[in-house]
């Protein structure tokens, strides 16, 4: 799948966890695009992993955190990490490859 505007760096943990975070900055115009992105890749994870949201520490398959914050008069930052399984990283790059570092 193809998204414009969030491009993930991935790193795995040592303990077969993996964690996902992209950064998107972008002015009011292209706000409404980058949350309909989040809300992609969110909704597929919960959809590809029903139930299994939680600390993975804890025995959940995926996690995820959301950070907004106004940078100045004209820009918003958006910075979502996930983190998840090996089975959870594995079917995430499957699906979004094309937007992981």
């Amino acid at each position: 799948m193809t998204l414009d505007y969030l491009l993930f760096d991935h790193s795995d943990g040592g303990d077969d966890t993996s964690l996902f975070e992209a950064l998107a900055t972008v002015g009011p115009e292209r706000e409404a695009a980058v949350r309909a992105e989040i809300e992609t890749v969110m909704g597929w994870a919960a959809r590809r992993f029903r139930g299994r949201r939680g600390p993975v520490e804890e025995g959940g398959d995926w996690d995820a955190d959301l950070e907004e914050r106004q940078e100045g008069p004209a820009l918003r930052s958006f910075h979502l990490s996930i983190t998840g399984s090996a089975a959870f990283a594995e079917a995430f790059i499957a699906e979004f490859g094309d937007v992981v570092n």
